[in-house]
């Protein structure tokens, strides 16, 4: 099993599971349930989700998987960038927690940023962890410049959650060196693209082939490459979850890399951050 050592020296799995579209229909609720255990038993047991999510609905998902199981989990949840400031978080992060049933949430991000300073979202931020509401924090969607801001706080900072994939590259230019630097993990959300069309490509699936796998774990297994990166796809089917956990396993060949490099070339200069 790989993991990402946060800067307190916290160890989590390298490969977690997202929860984004999850809690939309009561009808899933059960089977993404079952889906987030099954994902605890295969070992993958960092979940991240966020207020954001249908409304709280997949923070009330995380609940029903943890039900019971709470010492097994990693929960990272997210607060809007509007309510990141010192009158609103606490309300924010009481919210999250009632629905996922937890006295304390293990990694607490701002979303993405807004018009609340950085400065006041930190002390916020460790307001709660005073409290116990929160164990640390991090951020999401913050480019270079932004985590340059945070100044003193800095080292404080857990992780960075950005979009990185083979089609979203531009994190690996400046922003994944950025962090290494400082020994802040980096997790990258959407690590298998959105839509299918990523999983789609001629170069992916006969790397696939070669390995006798699926394409959404050689496209993991790409971004796992490296140290330091933390992987939160979602996946709401035994089937998919165990592709994903397969990713754990793959080393990429010489001429693997080579191949996406080709089909997915890295960047050669500063590209602003991309999110979804």
């Amino acid at each position: 099993m790989k993991h990402a050592t946060l800067p307190d020296g916290t160890r989590v799995p390298a490969l977690g599971q997202g929860t984004w579209h999850m809690g939309e229909r009561g009808s899933d609720r059960r089977a993404e349930a079952d889906a987030l255990r099954l994902g605890l038993d295969l070992g993958l047991t960092l979940i991240d989700t966020a207020e954001m999510y249908a409304d709280g609905g997949a923070e009330e998902v995380v609940r029903d998987a943890v039900a019971g199981r709470r010492q097994e989990a990693f929960i990272v949840s997210k607060v809007y960038p509007q309510n990141a400031s010192r009158a609103l978080m606490a309300r924010s992060c009481e919210a999250s927690l009632r629905r996922m049933g937890v006295e304390a949430i293990d990694l607490y991000l701002l979303h993405w940023r807004g018009g609340v300073p950085l400065a006041e979202t930190v002390e916020a931020f460790s307001r709660l962890v005073e409290a116990g509401k929160i164990r640390r924090w991090g951020v999401s969607n913050l480019d270079v410049e932004d985590l340059e801001e945070l100044g003193a706080a800095l080292p404080d900072c857990a992780t960075d959650q950005v979009l990185y994939n083979l089609e979203a590259r531009g994190p690996e230019y400046d922003l994944l060196p950025f962090c290494a630097d400082r020994r802040m993990p980096v997790m990258a959300y959407s690590p298998v693209g959105q839509g299918g069309r990523l999983l789609r490509h001629p170069a992916l699936q006969g790397i696939a082939a070669r390995h006798g796998t699926g394409p959404a774990a050689i496209a993991l297994a790409f971004v796992l490459r490296r140290e330091g990166i933390i992987a939160i796809p979602k996946a709401g089917d035994p089937a998919h979850l165990r592709e994903n956990a397969a990713a754990r396993d793959i080393v990429l060949t010489a001429d693997d890399l080579r191949e996406l490099d080709a089909a997915f070339p890295p960047p050669r200069r500063k590209q602003a951050l991309a999110m979804l």
